[in-house]
């Protein structure tokens, strides 16, 4: 399977278009709650060892890393680094699910990297509540903290999880 646009829609919408720096011209790279250095739609940044690249000290570092300058450049990297949490997916996921299943799957590993309790949950054939629940409840919190654009991400993931 491959992301729709409805799943593609609902990454973007929670990624955002990152441009750390409005003062320049073009995208700029954009650090996450986590502290990690971002750009494009969510695009983690690394360093030399394949670290992620981390923390206000690392702005430097991370506009000369940046690859991704205009929105068509952020929406081709999306597209390719979608094809690695479809894989993740594909996977992970061993029994029939549906598109909409698919893109809130993966949109939340893209997000996470993924969860073998959310995907036990759904291999096992867990009932729905369960499986909203499970949603709802983890990855809520970055650092420890509850963020409300990761609790209204994880019900609109759910929410289309179990759309018709």
């Amino acid at each position: 399977m491959k992301t729709s646009q409805r799943g593609i829609d609902l990454i973007k919408e929670f990624e955002s278009l990152h441009d750390g720096d409005l003062k320049k011209t073009g995208l700029q790279p954009k650090m996450d709650p986590v502290g990690i250095w971002t750009e494009g739609y969510g695009r983690a940044m690394h360093d030399d060892k394949g670290n992620f690249l981390k923390g206000a000290g690392n702005k430097a570092s991370a506009e000369k890393r940046a690859t991704i300058f205009t929105e068509k450049e952020a929406e081709e990297a999306l597209r390719q680094d979608l094809e690695v949490y479809e894989n993740i997916v594909a996977k992970k996921v061993r029994v029939p699910i549906t598109q909409n299943q698919f893109d809130a799957l993966v949109s939340h590993t893209y997000n996470t990297g993924g969860s073998d309790g959310l995907f036990k949950l759904i291999n096992d054939r867990a009932a729905g509540a369960a499986i909203r629940n499970w949603f709802v409840t983890k990855y809520i919190t970055a650092q420890g903290v509850k963020l409300n654009g990761l609790i209204r991400r994880r019900k609109d993931e759910a929410d289309l999880f179990f759309a018709k």
